[in-house]
């Protein structure tokens, strides 16, 4: 959204009040003239001022909980530009119906606020510690999270602060302002409490007030009587250019001594220590905690028998309620595989170190899959393990089961089931990794409350695997709903490599000997017509995985064969939009359903258009 708003010529970026009527005024003050700026107060929100009467009036917009957009106890609009739309048509509380835009100067950029300047630079250094990640899975963190990873950063920026001294006392506060340049305005901010509550420490003429933050249910910050903030380093710039309530404004920062610097700055503690929570909840007031809660084991339901070659069946989670959500790095398999520090990786895994558990997760045509611990030297991992059928003489299957271990053991990326390695022993033995709430359709047919953040946020996931599969020239060829494994309800992983193929890079496609037993439902035409495969054939079924998604796991051509859906699309008929599914993602997915091969968008395009509008639902 972000993004969007930036490209309006009278949007002005992080200008005060005062600097929107000085604009306003410029252009003649004329009733109806209006202007947009950016919210000081509320994270990702927007203001609105308006010229009427040779006065100026100010409307906040906020973002609200439904990810909607709205002037306070006015109706909710999709964006801010949805809500001048209506405003120039309804005064609907407004002063005046809005008439004419006050365009920015020319050559004039919206203006970055101070934090902007600072919010690349934090998020990658807090991935980097936090996760310990770099390479590949820095960027792709970076990428799938952003919009949790900025209002994390926004919440807990204070603490990079020099303003900011930790939890220091009333006398330590004044004893610190009171040594130097002694500055009417100097000032420091200290936490009082682990509740999330800080003062604003002043100094005026020689001595020192003290202000008291409090954080009221909504999580809004404000001094007594005070205007409302998100984030304490908004508190401070707002303070920082009138006093609004203060004997003055903010000056000088009083920096912080060296050596002493309260809670700020410690080392990330290990994620099942047993002090991270309260850690957590001191660093942010709450807001940090509520992000960032770590991941209980979820409950595991004793699952049934996966229909066809869905190799689990789905458990429903006990770690969501009350909607924290753990990012997919907060897991012990988003970054490396399955492997000791001090083991070198194999392509073998020894039976001795393999315990399998009873019950199985699923089964399909090749055999079984079941629970397992793999016991490494300092470590055990819970695994997933694909067992080929005992009784089963038939080379071929074998020869698949290998072909997809060869297949997965070349793939490393966050959004791939990652191969462990090959068990030969009782029975051949594919030993991957387990993400344990199963297939991403039977998750939705069973969670239908699940919001269409989260879907979007999945198969954002997926398309970002798709891609990294796309750059390494590798056809999944069986990219469905059900072969997306959930290791977590904001973890996707793409699964069943048992159809890919790698393709020469000159050659960018792999042509199959003849028709098989396809699902040919998800295939493009190219695919069923001339038995041709190619990443924009995977995109094809994306297109289909996403109508799965966001109609909460339903069946694609419910009640057609597949001569009746080959029919259908060579007629230019596409599947109608899932009930309540938002227009943009009908549209990507009318996108992927391109019936020319050559004129449907790659990975490369279809992930950005997926992240734009994740972006813009989530920030």
């Amino acid at each position: 959204m972000a993004d969007t708003v930036n490209t309006l010529p009278f949007f002005y970026g992080n200008i005060t009040r005062e600097e929107a009527e000085d604009y306003l005024r410029q252009v003649g003050m004329s009733n109806g003239l209006y202007l947009l700026r950016q919210s000081r107060n509320y994270l990702g929100g927007f203001a609105l001022s308006v010229s009427y009467s040779g006065r100026c009036y100010h409307y906040t917009i906020e973002r609200e909980p439904n990810e909607s957009y709205a002037i306070a106890g006015g109706k909710s609009h999709r964006n801010p530009v949805d809500v001048i739309d209506y405003h120039s048509q309804e005064m609907d509380g407004l002063v005046c119906l809005l008439k004419k835009p006050c365009n920015r100067p020319k050559n004039m950029q919206p203006k970055v606020g101070p934090f902007e300047d600072l919010k690349e630079k934090l998020i990658r250094e807090y991935v980097k510690q936090t996760w310990n990640l770099q390479g590949a899975a820095l960027e792709q963190a970076i990428i799938s999270q952003r919009p949790q990873l900025e209002k994390l950063i926004a919440t807990t920026a204070h603490e990079k602060m020099p303003w900011f001294h930790g939890t220091i006392t009333r006398e330590d506060s004044e004893t610190r302002l009171q040594n130097g340049a002694r500055t009417n305005g100097k000032f420091l901010i200290r936490q009082r409490d682990m509740n999330g509550s800080y003062a604003l420490c002043l100094l005026h003429e020689g001595q020192v007030m003290h202000y008291r933050i409090d954080r009221d249910r909504t999580c809004k910050l404000s001094i007594p009587d005070g205007k409302k903030f998100d984030t304490l380093w908004q508190l401070v710039e707002h303070y920082s250019y009138k006093p609004d309530g203060l004997l003055r404004v903010l000056t000088d920062p009083c920096p912080r001594p060296d050596g002493v610097i309260g809670q700020i700055g410690r080392p990330p503690l290990p994620r099942d220590h047993p002090g991270l929570s309260s850690a957590l909840q001191n660093a942010a007031g709450g807001l940090l905690f509520k992000i960032m809660s770590g991941i209980k084991k979820p409950h595991v339901q004793q699952p049934n028998i996966a229909e066809n070659l869905n190799p689990y069946e789905t458990r429903v989670p006990n770690n969501l309620v009350g909607g924290k959500e753990a990012m997919p790095m907060d897991t012990e398999v988003y970054e490396s595989p399955y492997a000791d520090p001090d083991e070198l990786r194999s392509s073998t895994v020894d039976r001795k170190q393999l315990f399998l558990e009873d019950g199985e997760l699923g089964s399909g045509n090749f055999g079984t899959v079941m629970k397992g611990i793999y016991k490494m030297r300092k470590t055990e991992k819970p695994v997933a393990v694909k067992i080929l059928k005992n009784d089963d003489n038939n080379p071929s299957v074998r020869e698949e089961m290998l072909r997809e271990a060869n297949v997965m053991q070349q793939l490393d990326n966050p959004y791939i089931v990652r191969m462990i390695g090959i068990c030969e022993a009782e029975n051949l033995m594919l030993v991957m990794e387990l993400a344990e709430l199963g297939p991403l359709n039977k998750f939705l047919q069973k969670n239908k409350q699940t919001g269409i953040k989260n879907i979007t946020e999945l198969v954002h996931q997926v398309s970002m695997g798709m891609k990294y599969l796309e750059e390494h020239n590798f056809v999944h060829r069986d990219l469905a709903a059900r072969n997306v494994l959930l290791v977590t309800q904001h973890y996707a992983k793409i699964s069943d490599f048992g159809l890919s193929k790698a393709v020469a890079e000159e050659q960018n496609y792999y042509k199959a000997k003849g028709h098989g037993k396809w699902p040919v439902k998800w295939y493009a035409p190219e695919c069923i017509n001339y038995f041709k495969f190619s990443s924009k054939s995977d995109v094809w079924s994306f297109g289909v995985l996403m109508w799965e998604a966001f109609s909460f796991g339903q069946k694609p051509y419910k009640g057609m064969k597949g001569n009746d859906v080959m029919q259908m699309i060579e007629g230019g008929r596409r599947m109608d939009a899932p009930l309540n599914c938002p227009e943009e993602m009908y549209d990507l997915m009318r996108t992927c359903w391109t019936y020319k091969a050559d004129e449907r968008p790659g990975f490369k395009v279809v992930e950005p258009r997926l992240r734009e509008y994740y972006y813009d639902i989530a920030q």
